[in-house]
């Protein structure tokens, strides 16, 4: 791969010889009017209209039955997992090729991750090294999964759409299904990204969004709990208020609950965001179509949507033949002023998932050895 070629193919696309980061936020629209008008209403924190559109702009794009905005993406995903019913001491399946939130928000609860292989086709969690892990490793007692080794609790499945390529869902539901095992997806990278025409995040009990500055639309910070009924969509706005009885004036929890509740100020900012969102989805479409015309016919394999999804494209990347192409095309592309990043280190590298059970991960491996993103910023009105 000719560095300086696609440098200067990006700097084309972006139309500037200034730096060009992975991901930029685009305000294009009426954030600045939406968030003034939280300031001067002084509703800027749990409390205010905003919060409920956002929420209610959620439920019709995805299709959810209840949407709870939260403060960012980790709240978002600690909840939707607390709602499935994980506890301390329990086991949940996981791709160790993620961001460290996945697994961060079980180790708070007490709950340990294991590490499962991901499928080529989306970078995403494998069905069937899944349903081999557990064929090796679990067992089904009285309608539970339990681990073979020590009995543990293995409660939950959480495949992560990888860039926002969603994974293969049905065949996912499938292995839960049989495994007795709740199905939560970490979202946080798929919004817009659809599954043979469903929204991901709405295929298991619950699911998770993240609008962090570097998602496809931003609150600032900010996450979304999917739930799959009206009934676990209250309980989870209820959990995430401090569970506080409601009251003219008097303060009573009757649980602990947690603090989890998106400002007004922020979901302002998203409500806006909102309103631009198909421009953005049309944008990084075009933007990815760019990218697999400029790397067709070369040595590096742009990664492009599986065949029975519609991906949101959020981030850009193609896999390296060899590590050491990876290594030289991260290199010159960012003294060049043109920002490009490696995937995540593998979780079972870092030394707090260091001793988690895992398969092979040979995929995985290849993987991170591999890829690299690339500018990834919707270019809008281009």
């Amino acid at each position: 791969m000719n560095s300086e070629e696609l440098v200067a193919f990006i700097r084309d696309i972006y139309s500037t010889n200034e730096f060009i980061p992975l991901h930029a936020p685009t305000f294009n629209g009426n954030e600045s009017r939406y968030v003034q008008e939280t300031i001067d209403s002084t509703f800027v924190s749990s409390v205010g209209k905003f919060v409920d559109d956002f929420e209610k702009k959620i439920e019709a794009l995805t299709g959810t039955k209840k949407a709870v905005a939260t403060v960012n993406g980790t709240a978002a995903l600690h909840t939707a997992l607390y709602m499935a019913g994980v506890r301390a001491g329990d086991i949940v399946i996981t791709q160790a090729l993620t961001f460290v939130a996945t697994c961060n928000a079980l180790y708070h609860m007490g709950a340990e991750p294991a590490f499962v292989d991901v499928s080529p086709e989306s970078l995403g969690l494998c069905p069937k090294a899944l349903d081999s892990f557990l064929s090796e490793h679990a067992e089904v007692n009285n309608g539970e999964c339990f681990l073979k080794s020590s009995q543990k609790r293995i409660r939950a499945v959480v495949p992560m759409h990888t860039f926002g390529h969603p994974v293969e869902l049905d065949e996912i539901i499938d292995v839960c299904r049989r495994w007795s095992l709740s199905l939560v997806e970490d979202a946080a990278e798929s919004l817009g990204s659809y599954y043979k025409g469903k929204h991901t995040g709405c295929f298991g009990d619950f699911g998770a969004l993240s609008f962090n500055g570097n998602k496809i639309i931003t609150t600032g910070g900010g996450g979304i709990v999917l739930c799959s009924t009206a009934e676990s969509g209250s309980r989870a706005k209820y959990i995430t208020t401090t569970a506080k009885v409601p009251h003219a004036y008097e303060f009573f929890h009757d649980e602990a609950g947690f603090n989890y509740r998106m400002p007004n100020i922020n979901a302002a900012l998203g409500c806006a965001q909102m309103e631009s969102l198909e421009s953005f989805l049309k944008a990084k479409r075009q933007l990815a179509e760019y990218y697999l015309e400029f790397f067709t016919g070369s040595e590096c394999q742009f990664v492009s949507e599986p065949t029975y999804a519609r991906s949101n494209y959020w981030l850009n990347a193609v896999i390296c033949p060899d590590e050491s192409s990876r290594e030289q095309l991260l290199k010159e592309t960012n003294e060049m002023g043109v920002m490009t990043r490696p995937i995540w280190k593998l979780m079972h590298r870092l030394p707090m998932y260091q001793n988690a059970l895992r398969d092979s991960l040979e995929q995985s491996e290849l993987i991170e050895s591999r890829l690299v993103n690339l500018p990834s910023s919707p270019v809008v009105n281009r």
